[in-house]
């Protein structure tokens, strides 16, 4: 998916993949930013807490946010059977109030209080490290505020998949997306 977005908004700003630049992609994600260290490629695509490393090592400089210039992607997604869905409603609605709950506590806390938090799943990153990321990520409107899954972030993911050739045919919106336990969370 960040090969997709990539390509989507280079395309979108009249950039070429392989033909305006050289897109690189044989590189194992766990080794993009090593690979851009050792001078392979003149940018690179990172998750962070690596992009803010790069950046702090003086390796690098984080230039733009695929997430900003691409428009909200619907990246992190859950998915069941329509039949799991009929037969344990129940389940589907808890599991969707706890990401409600944990999108609205994100919402309501700032940066610091979320880094403290998040802190022991990232054994190899300071808190000021996390809290920069965190402020940067809240500028950006990154995270949404509910679990709602709209049907433009739907349009926009399909268009970039199509875009990208990995999507033969468009799925209507009603037919994949069951909004009721969002909707049902967000009250």
């Amino acid at each position: 998916m960040p090969e997709l977005v990539l390509e989507y908004v280079l395309k979108q700003n009249d950039i070429t993949p392989n033909v305006d630049m050289e897109l690189i992609n044989n590189i194992s994600y766990t080794s993009t930013s090593g690979a851009f260290v050792g001078e392979i490629g003149d940018y690179t695509v990172e998750f962070e807490p690596t992009a803010t490393a790069l950046q702090q090592q003086g390796n690098g400089y984080i230039v733009a946010s695929l997430g900003t210039a691409s428009g909200y992607v619907p990246y992190t997604v859950y998915m069941a059977t329509s039949d799991y869905i009929q037969q344990n409603p129940e389940i589907i609605q808890k599991f969707t109030n706890a990401i409600q709950k944990g999108q609205t506590w994100v919402k309501e806390h700032t940066p610091e209080q979320i880094a403290q938090v998040i802190l022991p799943q990232f054994p190899d990153t300071d808190i000021e490290t996390l809290t920069t990321i965190i402020e940067r990520y809240k500028q950006q409107d990154t995270w949404k505020e509910n679990t709602l899954f709209d049907k433009d972030g739907f349009t926009l993911i399909q268009d970039i998949m199509e875009e990208g050739g990995e999507l033969s045919a468009r799925i209507p919106y009603e037919d994949m997306i069951v909004t009721e336990f969002s909707e049902n969370a967000i009250k």
